[in-house]
Order: C-alpha cells, then sequence, then structure tokens
C-alpha cells in the first residue's frame, strides 16, 4: 500500500531535514506540514464498493457524495458496484489484491460478503460500511456504519400512514433478498395500525413493477395506501394508482428530484430520506482520516444520516438540492 510506505519515508526525510537545517525547517512549519499532507492524500486508495444496479437514481447521489469527498480530500478514490452478492464480494477481493488503503462498502446482503470483508479487516484495510448492515458491521470488523436504522425509519412511515388515515397498505420490496428493505417493512406494522402487505417487485424493470402494483390495486379494491420502498419505485407506484383512478396514499422511502416534485404536487404524501450523499461522503472521509491520521469516527457506535422526513411542508425547500444531485 502507497501510502504507508510513502508515511514512512516521510518521517525519515522530515528527521534528517530537521537535523540539517533546524531554524530553515521551523521558520514556516505550517507550509511544509500542508504540502506533505498533500502528497500523502494523493496516495491514499480509497474503494467504494456497493450493491447498486445500474441507473439508480438512489445510488447516483451516494456515488457523488463519494466523488466529492475524494475530489475535497485529493483521494485516488475508486467506485464500483454490483448487484450480485458473489459479484460484490468479488470487486472487494480484487480491492484488497490491488493495494486499496481502504473499503466503503454496503451491505444489503452482509452473510454473501462477510468473508470477505473480515479476510480485509485480517489483511489491515480499514472498512466502513454504508446504507446497509447495521446489524452486522462491528462484528465484521468495520470502523463504524454510516446509515440509518431502518427498523426506527419504517416505524416513522407506520406512523406517518396512520396520519393519513391509511387502513389497508401494501409495501413494496424492489431487491429480493435485501434485508434493509425487509427491515423497513417490518418496523412499519410495528406502529402502523392497519394491516400491511409486502409486495415483491424488481427495480430493475419498472415497467414491469408498475404492472405488478397495478394489478394488485385492481384485484383488492380495500387497498388504500402503499408505502414505496426507493425513489424510482415510488415513480411507478403514482402511475400505477394513477391508471386504476382510485383514491390511494403513498409514500415512499429516499429521495430523488421526481420524488420531491411528486410531494410538491400531492401526488405523494411524504419521504423518508436517509441522505445518500452523507453515506458516500462521510464513508470516504472517515476512511482518509483513519488511514492519514488514525482517527475512528462514530465512538463505537454508527453515525447517522437519517431518517429526515421530507412532507409538503419542507419540500420546496429540499427541491433545488434535489435536482442537484445531492439529495
Amino acid at each position: 500500500m502507497k501510502i504507508r510506505r510513502l508515511v514512512t519515508a516521510g518521517i525519515a526525510v522530515g528527521a534528517l531535514a530537521l537535523t540539517g537545517c533546524g531554524s530553515s525547517a521551523s521558520s514556516n512549519p505550517s507550509a511544509d506540514k500542508s504540502t506533505d499532507a498533500g502528497a500523502a492524500a494523493s496516495d491514499i486508495r480509497i474503494d467504494v464498493i456497493t450493491h447498486a444496479s445500474p441507473g439508480d437514481s438512489f445510488w447516483d447521489v451516494v456515488k457523488a457524495g463519494a466523488t466529492q469527498a475524494g475530489q475535497d480530500e485529493n483521494v485516488d478514490l475508486h467506485y464500483n458496484s454490483d448487484p450480485d452478492v458473489g459479484k460484490q464480494a468479488t470487486l472487494i477481493d480484487n480491492a484488497v489484491a490491488a493495494g486499496t488503503d481502504g473499503l466503503v462498502v454496503s451491505m444489503a446482503n452482509p452473510d454473501g460478503l462477510e468473508k470477505s470483508i473480515k479476510a480485509a479487516v485480517s489483511a489491515g484495510v480499514p472498512v466502513i460500511t454504508i446504507n446497509s448492515g447495521l446489524d452486522q458491521w462491528q462484528q465484521f470488523g468495520a470502523i463504524t456504519h454510516v446509515g440509518q436504522s431502518e427498523t426506527l425509519a419504517g416505524k416513522a412511515a407506520g406512523e406517518q400512514l396512520n396520519n393519513a388515515g391509511v387502513k389497508n397498505a401494501l409495501c413494496v420490496i424492489q431487491e429480493a433478498g435485501n434485508v434493509g428493505l425487509e427491515q423497513r417493512c417490518a418496523g412499519a406494522k410495528t406502529t402502523f395500525s392497519g394491516t400491511l402487505t409486502n409486495l415483491q417487485t424488481d427495480n430493475t424493470d419498472l415497467a414491469g413493477s408498475e404492472s405488478t402494483i397495478e394489478s394488485k390495486l385492481q384485484a383488492d379494491p380495500s387497498i388504500d395506501g402503499i408505502l414505496a420502498l426507493g425513489g424510482d419505485m415510488s415513480g411507478q407506484a403514482v402511475k400505477a394508482v394513477d391508471a386504476t383512478g382510485q383514491k390511494i396514499t403513498v409514500g415512499t422511502f429516499d429521495v430523488n428530484a421526481d420524488v420531491v416534485q411528486n410531494i410538491i404536487d400531492g401526488k405523494l404524501l411524504f419521504a423518508i430520506d436517509q441522505q445518500p450523499y452523507v453515506q458516500g461522503y462521510l464513508g470516504v472521509t472517515g476512511i482518509y482520516l483513519k488511514v492519514l491520521n488514525g482517527n475512528d469516527i462514530g465512538g463505537g457506535q454508527p453515525v447517522y444520516s437519517g431518517p429526515a422526513i421530507i412532507t409538503k411542508d419542507n419540500a420546496q425547500d429540499v427541491l433545488k438540492f434535489a435536482q442537484g444531485g445531492t439529495r
């Protein structure tokens, strides 16, 4: 790993400089320190490896946050993703083999990544988990987890449905096997006083998912609510409701510009925002601080990026950021 060799060499060179010309080296210590830190930072390689599917607007925002952090800290940033857990594990293994100085990983399927993450930690590579993996990050050896408690976020969504008077709702799960999404539905069921039924769809087939939701609504006219678990899927739920002509309350998790506009237009009641930009940005920054300065952020606890609840009351304030790709 280049950064470790560079820091060692930098210490040796610094010692020689102080011995040979002490008065000159101390004449402007802040400038010398800044130059050395910049050189070290540019040699730090950080790999961000997520379970994102191609074209998912949520993960575009995570990537934007990670990319900005990489630019701000002047590190060598590599972003890769694959929704297949086996392929995601291979990406982790490849990054370690390539000499990465730190990993930022989302764990939608923790069991499938456990071996690779533990191997990275054993090899001395610091890991921060983001988005998914709140219950496993400590046992896998990560520094911290940046995200939200999906159970608590689900409970907040259930309360929103109650406030709207919903009695019979669908909880639309767009990624099979994603434990975080399942926790959202389970959390909502603990606070929602009505009936909440899980409905499986596919985030890689939005048109097909719209048809699945529409068919379910037509088959059961008593359904008066939908809880979508992703911003893109919420758009399909809105279209399905429009197609049936029924009066159905729709809420969602996660945010993009279309979601915020739909809240403003009254097509969505609320959005539970876990602030993905924050997850990407703080994940990379946390690894940077660990490698460069030995910092462990979080104090042994997760770093919460959400949930933030967006309704018609504050949607206009969020819209400009969503349109800019940072919310």
